[in-house]
């Protein structure tokens, strides 16, 4: 039997629940078309409520990644599972099984005077202004990451407008004269997505997201890109690959 209590800091058992469940149905445990345990079962096995269990598969069912059948019980959904790798030269398109699939939507962008300190100290920036822009991923019509991009302005003149134009930083980059650059930095950790990002990824009051800051680097070393990124921790596994490193 598994016990989970409510934790220190007020996060919810029905919530603990329902992150043991996700998990399970992320990684396999649960394979698509699955008959999940039925209520009391779970209430069982965590040691609860029915009724704690029945709030637990409600944000599953949210989700869409269970569905309850009149009659038969509750299903686990067919899902795409997007595997995003983190490599020496990464780019969302290129984890996506169809790249045309792919789009980055921007929602906003500005030139910053004084952007904030982890920010002017990963660019070097030494008091220049930077350019923030703001974008949501779209992978075969389901939004699964929001990111806050920072370039330095001296870099990159124009880089907006030319991202609006092409929906693809790599081609913005390339519409300003920069062909290629690498990634030189990443640090990767998860914490519950704000209202924010819960309204431009259609996610449930208390779902997780997957946040990695990096930084993208000219070949010469110049860094050139600042970036966090929220992924849906439901749709999207982290893959970090060390074998293009090779030779660098």
């Amino acid at each position: 039997m598994t016990f989970l209590t409510r934790s220190a800091t007020g996060y919810s058992t029905w919530r603990l629940i329902a992150d043991q469940l996700r998990s399970e149905i992320v990684d396999g445990s649960f394979a698509p078309e699955t008959k999940m345990p039925t209520e009391g079962e779970l209430a069982d096995r965590f040691g609860v409520h029915r009724n704690t269990i029945r709030q637990s598969i409600a944000v599953l069912v949210e989700e869409g990644l269970v569905a309850r059948r009149q009659g038969s019980g509750t299903f686990v959904v067919p899902h795409t599972l997007l595997v995003h790798r983190i490599g020496l030269r990464t780019r969302l398109s290129n984890s996506a099984r169809q790249p045309d699939a792919t789009s980055n939507r921007p929602i906003a962008s500005e030139i910053v005077a004084n952007p904030p300190q982890e920010v002017a100290s990963r660019l070097r920036l030494e008091g220049r202004p930077a350019l923030q822009i703001e974008t949501v991923a779209d992978v075969n019509g389901t939004t699964i990451a929001r990111s806050t991009a920072w370039f330095d302005v001296a870099l990159t003149p124009d880089l907006d407008v030319h991202l609006r134009q092409t929906r693809s930083v790599t081609k913005a980059l390339r519409a300003v004269g920069i062909d290629d650059y690498v990634r030189t930095w990443s640090a990767v950790s998860a914490r519950i997505a704000n209202r924010v990002e819960a309204e431009d990824m259609n996610l449930p009051s208390g779902s997780i997201v997957l946040v990695v800051r990096s930084v993208n680097s000219l070949l010469d070393g110049t860094p050139l890109q600042y970036t966090s990124t929220r992924f849906r921790a439901d749709r999207v596994e982290l893959d970090i690959d060390f074998s293009d490193l090779a030779g660098h």
